[in-house]
């Protein structure tokens, strides 16, 4: 018999959205950067690595990023954060699939390493904010994922046990936390029909 999972974790960027690369890829493009620039700044250059991970939790503002980004990449950093989750579009699959969870009386939260909140809030951009009982966001708990207390606190807030959720990431190093606590995991890839595929047959035929 399958489990009766009561409760669905999805990532934001990459799953919930269009691919954060080639969101990536069409800012380069309209901003005039070389191919690879903007990933660079952010993954590797050391201050871009930084001001990151003190933005994902609260230790930085959105401004500061915008500032310290447009600086490595030589372009205005005026509402950067904007500019470059401008071509970030909800997945209709996914979110759909989420609807579906949603209705067959699964409760359903969304789990984000954040992009900061002001002056650009992309949760409310996408229109997040309706369509889950529970956001929980790494700038507001003050941790981010992997760290296995960020998968806690959601698991807090669904007032659910790890054994009852599913968790979606793009990110594989994200998901071996979230094991440990017993949420079965799905490592979301480049193919939003089967993972929603994978969450129909996981929860929706499952609830009851």
């Amino acid at each position: 018999m399958s489990p009766s999972y009561r409760g669905l974790i999805l990532d934001f960027g990459g799953v919930l959205t269009t691919r954060m690369r080639l969101n990536g890829q069409a800012f380069e493009r309209s901003e005039g950067l070389t191919p690879g620039a903007y990933f660079h700044a952010l993954n590797e250059h050391p201050d871009g690595v930084r001001v990151y991970t003190d933005l994902e939790v609260g230790r930085a503002t959105q401004e500061e990023w915008n500032q310290v980004i447009g600086g490595i990449l030589g372009i205005d950093p005026t509402d950067l954060m904007r500019r470059a989750l401008a071509n970030l579009r909800p997945e209709p699959a996914i979110v759909e699939a989420a609807q579906r969870a949603r209705e067959a009386g699964v409760k359903v939260a969304m789990l984000s390493n954040s992009f900061g909140l002001e002056p650009f809030n992309p949760y409310k951009e996408l229109g997040m904010y309706d369509a889950f009982d529970a956001l929980i966001l790494s700038e507001v708990e003050k941790v981010r994922k992997p760290s296995p207390a960020i998968y806690q606190r959601a698991l807090e807030v669904l007032e659910l046990t790890g054994p009852e959720c599913v968790f979606v990431d793009d990110h594989a190093e994200n998901l071996p936390p979230a094991e440990a606590l017993g949420i079965r995991t799905i490592h979301h890839t480049v193919d939003p029909e089967a993972t929603a595929a994978q969450l129909d047959a996981m929860l929706v035929q499952t609830a009851a």
